[in-house]
């Protein structure tokens, strides 16, 4: 028998911005309580402001600080409806200057984390009958590119572990989808532009223009349109069935 809830419940990593803070601030709107994992309370502040925020302290680098901050969701909210693993880093770099370090650190807070995470919450949910989780990917999962061979193994390996888990839980009520956002305006996105900036000696303007002309849609994919997909698979009876699904928002970027 399934055991309802009468509050909705997701817990979002990474959620104070970019993506993350898009996806709570929308499951918020809804009604949902949000279990907001970051790094620092300040950092949520204006996510409090908008609805049942509950802040769970967070490093996806940090092994035991993820199995703390599983043992408090396990303790605080029980039986989550939905678990989204959002945070992530990328690296861009040329093969032979990036270390083992880096690509393990990647490895550990793309792809080690969301493991963790859903080892150790989604038994509540198994044991409710019910429960959502959508891991967020990137094009880097779906294909290569140059200069980013650590951060492209990462989310190849989520992407592997995605469609595994979703097959070992799908006869337990739970199902275990993607989300693969081209380039977002976000805080990386930004990052990116300064950095072709200052290695071409290009304007800001234009290093923006030359990233958002790598999708047909000739610009960046909004943050908001990633929340809403997420959503989708989180909360609509008409996600039920789906499972081990990726859904690419990159505006034709891989066609």
């Amino acid at each position: 028998m399934v055991r309802r809830m009468t509050v909705k419940q997701v817990a979002v990593t990474g959620a104070s911005r970019g993506i993350g803070r898009a996806i709570s601030e929308l499951f918020l709107k809804n009604g949902w309580r949000v279990w907001a994992l970051a790094r620092t309370e300040a950092s949520i502040e204006p996510l409090k402001a908008q609805g049942d925020v509950h802040f769970v302290a967070f490093d996806a680098a940090n092994e035991r600080s993820v199995l703390d901050a599983a043992h408090r969701l396990t303790t605080d909210a029980g039986h989550l409806t939905a678990l989204v693993n959002n945070a992530g880093i990328a690296l861009s770099a040329p093969l032979h200057r990036t270390s083992t370090e880096d690509f393990q650190r990647l490895m550990h807070i793309n792809v080690t984390a969301p493991f963790m995470l859903t080892r150790e919450l989604s038994g509540a949910m198994v044991k409710a009958g019910h429960g959502r989780i959508v891991n967020i990917a990137s094009t880097a999962a779906q294909k290569g590119f140059k200069y980013t061979a650590a951060y492209c193994a990462s989310k190849h390996a989520l992407l592997g572990l995605t469609r595994s888990l979703a097959l070992e839980l799908a006869i337990r009520g739970v199902t275990v989808n993607a989300v693969s956002p081209g380039w977002t305006d976000t805080d990386m996105f930004t990052a990116s532009v300064q950095r072709i900036s200052e290695s071409t000696g290009r304007s800001q303007d234009d290093a923006r223009e030359t990233l958002a002309k790598m999708n047909p849609l000739h610009r960046p994919i909004k943050p908001e349109e990633v929340a809403e997909v997420v959503y989708f698979l989180c909360a609509s009876p008409g996600a039920a069935a789906i499972t081990g699904a990726d859904y690419v928002i990159d505006g034709g970027e891989t066609v």
